[in-house]
């Protein structure tokens, strides 16, 4: 029987999942860090509003303001731009197979700051399957590619490198302080909010106006659904199921993202890049087991 958290754990795999599909859609409107920016304020003007409702937010809670802050760099600004660059250079199914190599570095991270997330061989073996899985799919040995496709992998390596950090971070740093989910995405992408718009050059976001599709994708699908919503369930379920556990959700994601790929923008997807995408989910269940004497 699936508890709260699991059902939690998957729903927000599945919003990440069409994230994917959107962010390609978005950048074909408007830039990939005008994407990340406008996504982070929707969903902070959503979250925000509801954790206002509810009273979920004190004036107490900015003394903390300093993990707000490495959270809005890690877990939104850097996380969301790596992806959507990395996206609008690579087909939208095969960017989704590389972000699932987020829980190999949620496991090096846990390992280096949790005293309690040991490297046991199950998990070295895990890293070095899926370490193999990323490389079959960057291809840096195959000609024809071009330098955009490797350079598309790379910043989904760093978005997925960014957001599996966090996940330690978060379980080491914030939810100990046991604040309401809203509450730390509202403070969260408040931050990376203001950060975004001092970096984004904002000419050409009008674009969005002439464009409603892209405006419905890129602020209800990325903002206010796959933001807003996606971090409130991210907060309960790293919470509720620990940061390398929690960051397993992955397995999701790349499986959504390869078939929406397919049906929606007709992206085709060769045995190799199914191949490497096993690799790294095979890596990520062996970074995930636990040792007999857990079970």
């Amino acid at each position: 029987m699936i508890n709260r958290a699991g059902l939690a754990w998957l729903l927000l795999g599945l919003i990440w999942g069409t994230n994917f599909v959107f962010i390609k859609w978005s950048t074909e409107t408007v830039t990939p860090m005008q994407v990340a920016l406008v996504r982070v304020i929707a969903g902070f003007l959503t979250v925000a509003a509801y954790a206002l409702v509810t009273r979920q937010l004190k004036l107490s809670h900015l003394r903390h303001s300093v993990h707000f802050v490495v959270m809005a760099c890690l877990a939104a600004a850097l996380y969301f731009y790596g992806f959507a660059e990395g996206t609008a250079l690579l087909e939208s199914g095969l960017a989704g197979a590389v972000s699932a190599s987020i829980p190999l570095f949620s496991l090096l991270a846990a390992v280096l700051f949790l005293p309690e997330e040991k490297l046991t061989t199950n998990r070295v073996l895990g890293l070095l399957v899926g370490l193999v899985g990323v490389t079959l799919i960057a291809k840096p040995f195959s000609g024809g590619l071009g330098d955009s496709y490797v350079l598309g992998v790379l910043w989904m390596i760093l978005g997925s490198f960014s957001l599996g950090v966090s996940f330690v971070y978060a379980r080491r740093f914030v939810t100990p302080l046991d604040l309401p989910p809203a509450a730390l995405t509202t403070y969260q992408l408040g931050f990376a909010s203001l950060i975004l718009l001092a970096v984004t050059d904002k000419s050409g976001l009008g674009a969005l106006y002439d464009d409603p599709t892209s405006f419905a994708v890129l602020v209800f699908g990325l903002g206010i659904l796959g933001t807003g919503l996606a971090y409130v369930l991210y907060y309960y379920v790293i919470g509720k199921l620990g940061a390398v556990r929690a960051s397993a959700l992955t397995y999701v994601p790349p499986v959504v993202a390869l078939f929406l790929g397919a049906l929606f923008l007709g992206e085709g997807i060769v045995v190799l890049d199914y191949l490497a995408t096993s690799l790294i989910f095979a890596g990520v269940i062996l970074v995930n087991k636990r040792p007999k004497s857990q079970s």
